[in-house]
């Protein structure tokens, strides 16, 4: 089974580009700042090389995790072992069948914003329960990973449908 690398690379930005945007002091920046304890002096004598490429990296993981949460082909996979090639033939007509249902940006970002809902925000109430950190805390945070992971999966989901990229059914 393909992974699309350029699909998941290419969601990987996007938790830099949203986070320019949602953390910038003219939308929630300053905010964030207040109530997440960070200061500018911090900030500036933080490794933001290392942080940008950490965070990358952590984004690739998202993709590829993302891919499985949006592709439902990948859950066919699973069922038989993950090796197409010991697959009987049920899998084959099923595959045959459905290789490509649900391959779409709008199906990506509708499984990407439950998990956002179901998955993210229950994390980040969990950890902010234990922090003591603010609901706005939460709700900012949450909101911005639902949002971007959201994106992400529309991402990965719609660019599986593209040709090249589709699951092989067993010969």
């Amino acid at each position: 089974m393909p992974t699309n690398f350029f699909a998941i690379l290419t969601a990987a930005l996007v938790p830099l580009i949203t986070g320019y945007i949602w953390y910038h002091p003219k939308v929630f920046g300053t905010f964030w700042m207040r109530i997440a304890g960070v200061n500018e002096d911090k900030i500036k004598k933080s490794n933001m090389l290392f942080i940008f490429l950490f965070s990358t990296f952590l984004s690739i993981l998202i993709g590829m995790f993302l891919q499985f949460v949006t592709i439902h082909q990948f859950g066919a996979l699973g069922m038989i072992g993950g090796d197409e090639t010991l697959a009987k033939t049920s899998y084959t007509a099923f595959m045959k069948e459905y290789r490509m249902a649900y391959r779409s940006f709008g199906h990506g970002v509708l499984h990407s914003f439950m998990a956002g809902i179901f998955f993210v925000f229950p994390l980040f109430g969990i950890n902010a329960a234990f922090e003591r950190k603010s609901w706005k805390y939460v709700m900012l945070n949450a909101g911005y990973w639902t949002v971007t992971i959201t994106i992400m999966g529309g991402i990965i989901c719609g660019w599986y449908a593209l040709d090249g990229f589709n699951f092989t059914t067993p010969k």
